[in-house]
């Protein structure tokens, strides 16, 4: 069929605009940026409240720092719990000596930052189930273990012991060796520094923390691998919040039920009793 010759240039104009239209089309998936994946993990259709967990950050492999990110055992429990009870979780990082005036003024609902469980705090707060039976651990240098080869007889006679100030370790070596020079640090990352330039012979410190500073620096540094204590690691609450207090023990009954407290304790210290 033949068209005038004025509607002959139209029907090209037409057929050029249309090709470079698919041209168009065909290319974009090319430049389209890939939009991100969706979370796997979805939150609670509806959030009841604010778990505000007060945490010390700095006892791995508990509770602990890591590339910017809270990482460690109680920071998988405390996002289990907060999904457990359908609340949007919230870190208070809080200095350890003050964990539990946070935890009774209010300013936190649940302290789970690896402690354990003793007569003068359990007159202060209330303590959930245990999750792990624990123990202080003497870190020691590792061109010492010969010295040390009896274990705790072994530290009666040393010129000088440390611990973490306002720990069970700091409470363990006042009341064991009263007649030893003791030094009392504010961290733990102070004291394996003062254990390595033999400011002090044994640091004295939580039996997971000790074996993580172990193998941190494993050329320099070894545990004397007993504990000379037994100690539970338990969530504090306060004790006019039983309700809290029943709830964090229905997701720890959860978790033994379905063998995730055990995969759990055991992925990050593998060598304590749960």
């Amino acid at each position: 069929m033949t068209y005038p010759r004025p509607f002959r240039w139209l029907s090209r104009i037409c057929a050029c605009l249309l090709l470079i239209t698919l041209m168009c089309a065909c290319q974009a998936p090319a430049n389209k940026k890939t939009a991100p994946a969706p979370a796997t993990e979805k939150p609670p259709a509806v959030v009841k409240g604010i778990l505000r967990v007060g945490i010390t950050p700095n006892m791995p492999p508990l509770i602990y720092r890591q590339e910017g990110q809270i990482v460690g055992l109680e920071a998988e429990f405390a996002r289990g719990l907060a999904q457990h009870l359908a609340y949007r979780l919230e870190l208070v990082e809080v200095p350890w000596e003050n964990q539990i005036n946070h935890l009774i003024e209010g300013r936190t609902d649940i302290i789970m930052s690896g402690m354990s469980i003793t007569d003068m705090r359990r007159i202060r707060i209330a303590f959930c189930a245990p999750y792990a039976k624990t123990g202080q651990m003497a870190l020691i240098r590792r061109a010492d273990i010969q010295r040390f080869r009896t274990g705790y007889y072994s530290l009666v006679e040393i010129p000088a012991i440390g611990a973490i100030r306002d720990t069970t370790g700091d409470l363990f070596i006042r009341s064991r060796f009263p007649d030893t020079r003791k030094l009392f640090f504010n961290s733990l990352d102070d004291g394996v520094r003062a254990l390595m330039r033999r400011k002090v012979d044994v640091l004295v410190h939580d039996a997971p923390a000790v074996m993580m500073a172990a193998a941190r620096f494993e050329n320099n540094l070894a545990p004397i691998p007993k504990m000379f204590t037994n100690e539970y690691l338990a969530w504090g609450v306060r004790k006019d919040n039983p309700e809290l207090l029943e709830q964090a023990n229905a997701y720890i009954a959860t978790l033994k039920k379905n063998g995730r407290l055990k995969e759990m304790v055991n992925r990050w210290i593998p060598f304590v009793e749960n």
